[in-house]
């Protein structure tokens, strides 16, 4: 599964959703919206709770995910407690026809947690391509970004790196109980 996420997908995020949830989706997305249950069988917890079918809650995410509502279901890890304690956003100015093919190389390297494009704001922001990479020291990001460089090769226009000074929370549209 690649991280890169390609302006196409980005703005389908943004455009209006026709998904009209009904009673049970919004009781689905209130009991999901902090997470799936940490169990060997999530889906059926929340059925258990919902008073309704595993295959309900199943085929009702589905839908979900097929209009736009939910974007992806993944594991997202706390990197801070894994050891994971300095992160750097690495920019990238690599040419605009090659930006989909070394996306999705960037974003299958098992050290970027995500990697999408952007919109270049020249001439002061000419980077193109964004890719959060993790380490538990400076040394091991380094190497990262070096794997990158070599990754990108001769399309490596130049590049930067934006290290993070604190932790901001992070949370997504929470509806109320």
């Amino acid at each position: 599964m690649s991280a890169y996420s390609s302006p196409s997908e980005q703005s389908s995020m943004n455009k209006p959703n026709v998904f009209k949830p009904d009673e049970l989706d919004r009781k689905i997305i209130v009991a999901t919206q902090e997470g799936l249950p940490l169990t060997p069988r999530p889906y059926h917890q929340i059925a258990e709770q919902l008073n309704v079918t595993p295959e309900e809650i199943m085929q009702r995410m589905q839908r979900m995910q097929d209009t736009g509502v939910i974007r992806r279901i993944a594991v997202v890890p706390d990197h801070y407690k894994l050891g994971y304690t300095l992160n750097g956003m690495t920019v990238w100015d690599v040419p605009d026809d090659m930006i989909q093919v070394l996306g999705k190389k960037l974003g299958s390297m098992d050290f970027v947690s995500h990697c999408y494009h952007r919109p270049r704001h020249l001439p002061d922001w000419p980077h193109n391509l964004f890719a959060m990479v993790h380490g538990r020291t400076q040394a091991e990001v380094d190497e990262h970004i070096h794997a990158i460089v070599e990754l990108l090769g001769e399309h490596n226009r130049g590049h930067n790196v934006l290290f993070s000074k604190r932790i901001l929370k992070k949370t997504g549209l929470r509806l109320k109980k």
